[in-house]
């Protein structure tokens, strides 16, 4: 796996881009995205994943601010990333450094390995997520398909 090929539109997959969906908490987005991730996949654990998103949270939110949430977490055994891709039917608190709710959340898991290629995704969302008229695009988008194609046309 090298830097080069991993982008957004080769880890995010149409099944895991979901459009408004209801969270009444940070713990809730984090429960749907493990819940997603092994619905797709059921030889991977949600309460794993989810017990490694919440590990991760705890060391700092992962709410970038401006309404963004960009969850993340390392999985052993894993052998390729994951992306999940959510816009919210609500704003929740996400103790997002803006102090700002969330209602944006591109959750990324990665296998225990993968430092660069997840620094390298991080920096590619964060990128994506400074444009603002871009994140207004997103949150217009009333199902999963537009979503999905509005996320991966702009990679």
């Amino acid at each position: 796996m090298s830097d080069t090929s991993l982008t957004i539109d080769n880890i995010l997959a149409p099944e895991l881009t979901l459009c408004r969906v209801p969270a009444s908490s940070k713990k809730r987005v984090l429960e749907t995205i493990a819940e997603q991730i092994h619905h797709q996949d059921e030889i991977l654990s949600d309460t794993e994943i989810f017990s490694n998103l919440v590990s991760r949270e705890r060391l700092g939110s992962t709410g970038i601010g401006q309404g963004i949430a960009i969850p993340h977490c390392r999985l052993e055994g894993l052998d390729r990333v994951i992306g999940v891709l959510m816009t919210l039917e609500e704003s929740i608190d996400f103790d997002a450094i803006d102090n700002q709710p969330v209602d944006l959340v591109f959750a990324l898991i990665v296998p225990k390995e993968a430092t660069s290629e997840h620094l390298e995704l991080l920096s590619q969302l964060a990128e994506k997520f400074n444009d603002n008229g871009f994140c207004e695009q997103l949150r217009q988008c009333q199902d999963a398909a537009s979503l999905y194609q509005r996320m991966t046309a702009a990679s």
